[in-house]
């Protein structure tokens, strides 16, 4: 069956469609269900905006589209009552969390959920219908939008980005329009990798070292080689969010139902903290801040003050981010650095302690219980399961007969199916971010447009009894070769989009070609905000960055 959309505007562009299939809608991501009508709901100064107490924040975002598109100011009425002309916010508290259905007809449009998540995510759907959704200058004194039912909720509950800038600082404007852009992809956790061996991006009061010493370097290695290239930039980088700059942030992505989860590393890749405060590391030597992406050190843990510096540290971070879930990192701690300290291995005697890898879970597990004795929760890389996942350890150096913390969410990175059954079918909750399928500073002939689309969460292999511990994914932008915004949204853009469907549409709902089709409005939309994105020439990997 033929699919034709027809939008009727001002300027008479036209668009009309019967009965289309879910991804011919060209919404990303691609809805639940979908029923079409032949009519369309016209939008004019006349239309009322409807809604119960607890939507107004919603329906005033929808009247500030509307102005912003057509001129126009839409009232805003408080009521639960709906008629002719009226986009009504309707209150349903047998909606689940973050689901909702957009109703139009000839009448009205009413956008159904139980809370202002759901609404803001149906309000998301509408604006995709629109075509000034990609940011035209043009304003219309009127807007036809098409008769349509759309039923829809998310397949997984954690639908994240990370950005790295303990490497690069980007920046608060880069922030607010990647959080923009999460926010229309219907995208719900933001993960801030805000500290490094290679710098240090937040205000810490209690410790101002960190950052006038942290967040600084001279220089930065670059060059094709990557990890072994000997070129250096030869330009200092240095940057840092202050206290005010982070709450201002923090409400921005709250107000598009966005949790920021801060990614504060413990006890590996500390080395701009040891840099700021020698005593921190294992040596208690002081060095530069480095200028090659490498560890020249780990926290001595051993040392009751290092412990309460990181929870002085913790304690700081939880009163700026309300998010339920801290993420410590706990990836990548070379081992080396404890075996090589006398005190770490007095103190592993005399707590019985017979592997590195029991320190740090006993350390990890430390830290989850203080954590949720601030009514929060720990989430960390999937090492924090005492795994050995690197060729540079000795596979005996990081066993342990500990078992962590069961309210810990483990983030998959790095392993096969059977380290993820593990997790699950130990209780843990899991993030999968398989790096092979998930990072976004691996160039396109790694993982073009079509792969990351591809992807699951639900690793091939995994028993069903265990997919609900899967509760969802992150796509990871790591920063290490990123040097400037451009390179970033070169990355970041398309590729986002696609792990946003992934994340919310049902495998039966996603088609690969329509995704392209639906990604041609964001491109344009992305052109009109100077988002630099691949394009189709590389995203497919036929041309490396």
């Amino acid at each position: 069956m033929k699919t034709k959309l027809l939008f009727v505007l001002a300027l008479t562009f036209t668009l009309c469609f019967e009965k289309p299939k879910a991804q011919s809608l060209r919404i990303i991501p691609c809805p639940l269900e979908v029923e079409a009508g032949q009519m369309y709901f016209t939008i004019n100064p006349e239309v009322k905006i409807v809604y119960s107490a607890s939507g107004k924040n919603t329906a005033m975002i929808l009247q500030h589209y509307l102005k912003g598109i057509s001129g126009f100011q839409c009232e805003l009425i408080e009521s639960d009552k709906f008629g002719e002309g009226m986009i009504q916010f309707k209150y349903d508290d047998s909606f689940a969390k973050e689901q909702y259905d957009l109703i139009i007809t000839k009448k009205g449009v009413q956008i159904v959920a139980s809370d202002n998540t759901g609404w803001f995510y149906g309000l998301q759907t509408l604006i995709q219908l629109f075509p000034s959704f990609t940011d035209s200058s043009e304003k219309f004194s009127s807007v036809n939008i098409p008769e349509i039912t759309i039923r829809d909720a998310p397949r997984f509950s954690w639908r994240a980005f990370l950005l790295d800038e303990a490497r690069y600082f980007k920046g608060m404007d880069q922030v607010k329009m990647l959080l923009d852009e999460m926010a229309l992809l219907k995208m719900n956790v933001f993960q801030w990798h805000l500290v490094d061996d290679q710098g240090w991006r937040i205000e810490i009061k209690k410790y101002p070292l960190l950052t006038e010493v942290g967040s600084k370097r001279k220089s930065s290695q670059i060059g094709p080689l990557k990890w072994q290239s000997p070129v250096q930039s030869a330009e200092p980088h240095e940057g840092f969010y202050t206290r005010e700059e982070i709450k201002e942030i923090v409400s921005y992505a709250k107000e598009r139902h966005i949790t920021i989860v801060p990614e504060i590393e413990m006890p590996g890749h500390s080395t701009a903290a040891i840099a700021s405060y020698p005593w921190l590391g294992t040596t208690k030597e002081k060095f530069e801040m480095p200028i090659r992406f490498e560890s020249k050190d780990v926290y001595d843990i051993s040392d009751p003050k290092v412990v309460r510096f990181l929870t002085d540290v913790l304690d700081e971070i939880m009163d700026l981010f309300p998010s339920e879930v801290i993420h410590i990192g706990g990836d990548e701690v070379n081992y080396k650095h404890w075996k090589e300290s006398k005190s770490v291995q007095e103190y592993m005697k005399a707590n019985n302690l017979e592997t590195p890898g029991e320190l740090q879970m006993s350390f990890t597990n430390y830290i989850s219980q203080y954590l949720q004795s601030k009514g929060r929760r720990m989430m960390g890389w999937n090492e924090i399961m005492g795994q050995s996942l690197h060729d540079y350890q000795d596979e005996s150096d990081a066993r342990s007969d500990q078992q962590l913390a069961k309210e810990s969410i483990v983030h998959f990175w790095k392993g096969d199916v059977a380290l993820a059954t593990q997790a699950a079918s130990s209780g843990y909750d899991i993030v999968n971010s398989l790096h092979t399928e998930t990072y976004l500073d691996y160039d396109y002939s790694s993982i073009p447009l079509s792969r990351a689309y591809a992807f699951d969460p639900i690793p091939a292999g995994l028993d069903p009894k265990y997919h609900d511990k899967v509760i969802g994914l992150g796509c990871q932008m790591w920063g290490e070769w990123i040097p400037t915004r451009g390179n970033m949204h070169f990355m970041v853009f398309p590729r986002i989009a696609a792990y946003a469907e992934v994340g919310w549409t049902e495998p039966g709902s996603k088609d690969f070609d329509n995704f392209k089709l639906a990604l041609q409005k964001f491109k344009k939309r992305w052109e009109n905000k100077e988002i630099y994105y691949a394009g189709d020439d590389v995203v497919e990997g036929d041309v490396k960055r």
